[in-house]
């Protein structure tokens, strides 16, 4: 069968149904966006996708699934995110349908493309930029809503734009779409009171501040090392782009610099072990608690939690590592209370920043604020009342 096999009528029953599923979980919580989602066929738009499993020698690997006939309907409106692309430098091939490698796009979780809709807070007659084309799932959601004269979207692989262009023709949506580098200025030149990234930055780039009129309002994903999370930002006269994290948690592919791959992480390499010693703050604590590891990527900057196994058949641990320095607790067995470390002693800053999160009564990931100003410069606080104050920088509380 070909991509088209499936009717958007066949399909219309289960839309409607994730619409209720993700409305009942507060994902959605307009009645134009649960128009949009009803109106928007994702297997059209979809028609193909990996799914992870281990296969019958214990491989993890990514299995191809097409949508053909009505039986893969319920598997594509489903509240889960569908793999569509993996980096050619990692694939391997392993059997007829499997590969193993690193993915690179994909089509989002819908309840986190909804909550990231909600919170652009679009109305009739915005213009949107879309930063992430993908599938052009999110740019149909956007043409339902606004319509394909406001919508734009930029996409880093010309081959994703031009399969997402010829998918939303065949529903009716021509939105404006290009082969640009998101993280660069718009083609075009247009200023957009609204900007929506679906991939993950650093740092708000000064092009989405320069290209968003007064007022208007960026939402995107800053990937701050050991964790990140979204953003909902106003820009304002001087160019600065004041905010906050946002009650939706979610995570995005980082945006690349080049169509085919993403670069590659240099790690320096680890210091030898130098102690063990108990500790108060476990894995599992780290693991449960997403505002916690945020506010651990505000502290330890430029660090990363990586899993750890010395091959030896011991359990598999946490590990928090940066420039060399490492700290390491089991996931498992009797000495989850023990962290073992090399160079600096970097879980001492992660019980500081433990002890300092439950004195301030666990706040949630929406009360930590977030700016880019006009000058490139990006600073985190905490909000306890919910308002901005005075230049008080998380840096210097915790």
């Amino acid at each position: 069968m070909t991509d088209a096999a499936v009717p958007v009528e066949a399909a219309q029953p289960y839309m409607a149904a994730l619409v209720a599923e993700l409305e009942e979980a507060g994902a959605i919580t307009s009645r134009q966006w649960g128009a949009a989602f009803a109106a928007v066929p994702r297997h059209v738009l979809v028609p193909r996708w990996y799914e992870r499993e281990t296969n019958g020698r214990g491989i993890a690997v990514w299995r191809m699934t097409h949508a053909v006939g009505e039986s893969s309907l319920a598997r594509i409106y489903r509240d889960a995110t569908l793999v569509t692309a993996l980096d050619p430098d990692t694939a391997q091939q392993v059997d007829e349908t499997a590969w193993t490698g690193v993915a690179t796009s994909s089509s989002t979780l819908p309840s986190l493309m909804a909550g990231m809709l909600e919170d652009l807070s679009v109305e009739d007659g915005h213009r949107v930029l879309e930063i992430g084309t993908g599938t052009g799932y999110n740019a149909a959601l956007l043409c339902a809503r606004l319509g394909e004269h406001l919508v734009y979207s930029a996409d880093i692989d010309p081959a994703l734009v031009e399969t997402a262009q010829s998918r939303l023709s065949s529903i009716g949506y021509a939105p404006t779409l290009v082969r640009a580098d998101g993280q660069s200025r718009y083609p075009t030149g247009d200023q957009f009171d609204r900007i929506i990234a679906t991939c993950s930055v650093p740092s708000i780039p000064g092009a989405w501040a320069e290209q968003t009129r007064p007022g208007g309002i960026i939402v995107a994903d800053v990937s701050l090392g050991i964790e990140g999370g979204l953003v909902r930002l106003a820009v304002n006269e001087d160019g600065d782009a004041i905010g906050r994290f946002t009650g939706t948690a979610g995570r995005f592919m980082a945006a690349r610099a080049d169509a085919r791959t993403y670069q590659r992480r240099r790690r320096a390499q680890a210091a030898p072990e130098k102690d063990t010693r108990p500790t108060s703050v476990t894995a599992a604590d780290v693991r449960a608690n997403y505002p916690f590891r945020l506010l651990l990527a505000f502290r330890i900057q430029n660090a990363e939690i990586v899993y750890y196994s010395d091959g030896a058949g011991d359990a598999m641990s946490l590990q928090l590592q940066r420039d060399g320095d490492w700290a390491r607790v089991p996931l498992t067995g009797g000495e989850t209370g023990l962290v073992s470390y090399g160079g600096k002693d970097l879980w001492s800053e992660v019980e500081a920043a433990w002890e300092w999160w439950n004195d301030a009564g666990r706040p949630s990931q929406d009360r930590f604020g977030y700016v880019r100003e006009a000058d490139g410069m990006a600073f985190v606080w905490y909000l306890p009342d919910g308002s901005r104050p005075t230049r008080t920088w998380l840096t210097d509380l915790v």
